[in-house]
C-alpha cells in the first residue's frame, strides 16, 4: 500500500518500482492472453453459428422448392376450374359444377305404420 516505504532508500525504491512493473507486466500479459483467447473462442463460434444459418437457409429453401413442385402438381392435376383460388381460408375446396346432369328435386312421403290408428281428436270432459 505504499505505507511501510518510509525506511526505504532510492535504490531500494527503485528495485521495488521495477519489481512492481515486472509483476505488472506479467497480469496485463496474462490479462491480454485470455481476452485474446476469449475472442478467438467467440469468432470460432460466431463461424459455428453461420455455418448452421446457412445450412438453415439451404434446408428452407429446398423445402420451399419441394412445397412449390408439390403445388404445382395439385393444380395441374385438378385444372384451374375446380379450386377455389380465392379463398381466404389456408385450405382450398373444391367446388364442382356439372351442368350436364339435371336436377332432380321430388317429395317423399313417410311410410304409413298399419298397426298405429289414425289419431282422433281427443274428446274433452
Amino acid at each position: 500500500m505504499g505505507e511501510d516505504l518510509s525506511g526505504l532508500n532510492a535504490k531500494e525504491l527503485q528495485s521495488l518500482e521495477n519489481q512492481l512493473e515486472t509483476s505488472l507486466r506479467g497480469v496485463r500479459s496474462k490479462k491480454d492472453q485470455l481476452l485474446f483467447d476469449e475472442i478467438h473462442e467467440l469468432n470460432r463460434k460466431a463461424s459455428l453459428f453461420h455455418q448452421e444459418n446457412m445450412d438453415l437457409y439451404s434446408k428452407i429453401n429446398l423445402i420451399r422448392q419441394e412445397n412449390a413442385e408439390l403445388y404445382k402438381k395439385i393444380y395441374e392435376t385438378e385444372g384451374p376450374s375446380e379450386v377455389n383460388r380465392e379463398s381466404p381460408t389456408p385450405y382450398n375446396f373444391a367446388v364442382v359444377e356439372n351442368t350436364d346432369v339435371p336436377v332432380q328435386l321430388g317429395l317423399n312421403t313417410l311410410p304409413q305404420q298399419n298397426d298405429i290408428e289414425p289419431s282422433t281428436t281427443p274428446k274433452l270432459g
